[in-house]
């Protein structure tokens, strides 16, 4: 895969955001084609784990949606296949030890910067995408960030797509 087109699959995460998607459903489909997934199922596997997984504000979507393409990428398949459930732990940690460098947090509270009696007060409403969600959330980078951690993992692999 060229650089070209792993950028436009970061650039569809931001765009699938804007466009409203949660944080998960955007990096999740702008890579789950090359699994074999379509966009429709991509994005409802990984609708619930928006706003830090059901708006609970814990881990990221944007990581979770790391986490749900290196299974996708290197899961393994066999209950019995140690080994190959080590491997995908060893990547999981790894970009999602990037991802927490570059953004100081994997926890969504944190990220936003909630503290612990709004955290508590979450809702399962999600907020209305207006022009006033988007200046003062800083998801669209986490976003951003997630797609390209993917993508440079991507780049760097030898060998085709397990």
């Amino acid at each position: 895969m060229t650089d070209q087109e792993l950028d436009a699959r970061v650039a569809r995460a931001v765009d699938n955001f804007m466009a409203g998607y949660g944080c998960c459903q955007s990096v999740v489909a702008a890579f789950a084609d090359l699994y074999g997934l379509d966009d429709t199922l991509s994005k409802r596997i990984s609708a619930g784990f928006g706003g830090g997984v059901g708006r609970l504000r814990m881990m990221c979507g944007a990581v979770s949606g790391i986490v749900m393409l290196v299974g996708l990428d290197c899961g393994q398949t066999e209950g019995s296949d140690r080994e190959g459930k080590s491997r995908c732990y060893k990547v999981v940690q790894q970009l999602l030890a990037q991802s927490e460098q570059q953004n100081g947090s994997l926890i969504c509270a944190e990220i936003l910067g909630l503290k612990g009696h709004e955290k508590a007060k979450c809702s399962y409403e999600a907020s209305p995408r207006t022009a006033e969600y988007y200046k003062t959330r800083p998801c669209a980078a986490k976003v951003e960030s997630a797609a390209r951690i993917f993508a440079e993992y991507l780049k760097e692999k030898t060998g085709p797509f397990s």
